[in-house]
């Protein structure tokens, strides 16, 4: 797979890195991290504790892996949600081809 190489800004420095995916997703990633970072950067201003780079880093990780863990709860439930559905339409699907006959 081809390793390509990816920059991002945060707090000012450039950071790059190399990723093994497609270039396109690999820019998105690292521009949601950016956007994040700087998220939680502005809501950091407005309080009256200087907060470090570190821990707004840290806290834009625990945003986005709230974010994931909320993401895959609904992708769970959505798939059980189908499951359920599913086999009560084959149940009746069943059901009407017994009539049938």
């Amino acid at each position: 797979m081809e390793q390509l190489v990816v920059t991002i800004e945060l707090f000012g420095q450039p950071y790059t890195f190399k990723a093994e995916s497609e270039v396109t997703k690999a820019k998105d990633v690292a521009d949601f991290l950016v956007k994040e970072v700087e998220k939680v950067e502005r809501q950091q201003t407005g309080q009256s504790i200087n907060s470090s780079k570190l821990t707004i880093l840290i806290i834009a990780a625990l945003n986005i892996a709230n974010e994931n863990f909320e993401l895959k709860k609904n992708h769970s439930n959505f798939l059980e949600e189908i499951f359920k559905r599913s086999a009560s339409l084959a149940h009746r699907l069943d059901d009407d081809e017994q009539i049938v006959r």
